[in-house]
């Protein structure tokens, strides 16, 4: 097989190694804590707390600079897109009101953005390298 055909190949394999892995840390950070916090004025917050989030935002940088520093610049931004996505829908998708759409939405919009800017930015880099 030539080398030609492998980087296509290659490229396309990233796409769903990424969303395996992305889904796999939402799990890890994310997807255990499953209770709401009720405070004394009866208000409530969470599931999530801060450190979680940040905890999957700075562990999926890790797989995103990967890719993109193999120049699979598809699978860090689709792979990881569709990885979040996926696992926020599932973990999300027993809320009764409906709005959790809303929020799937929000985490889709909110990663493409980010990893695409993250892989632009190691793009930069590695040309002026």
């Amino acid at each position: 097989m030539s080398q030609g055909t492998l980087k296509p190949v290659a490229q396309l394999l990233s796409i769903p190694v990424l969303a395996g892995v992305s889904a796999a840390l939402w799990a890890a950070w994310l997807g255990w804590d499953q209770h709401r916090d009720v405070h004394p004025d009866g208000t409530t917050t969470g599931p999530y707390e801060a450190w979680q989030v940040i905890g999957l935002v700075l562990t999926l940088l890790a797989p995103v600079c990967w890719a993109a520093a193999r120049r699979y610049f598809t699978g860090a931004v689709l792979g990881t897109t569709v990885g979040l996505t996926a696992a926020a829908f599932y973990d999300w998708s027993d809320d009764s009101s409906g709005l959790f759409v809303i929020g799937v939405g929000l985490v889709a919009l909110g990663s493409l953005v980010a990893t695409s800017v993250v892989t632009a930015l190691i793009a930069a880099a590695m040309r002026d390298a």
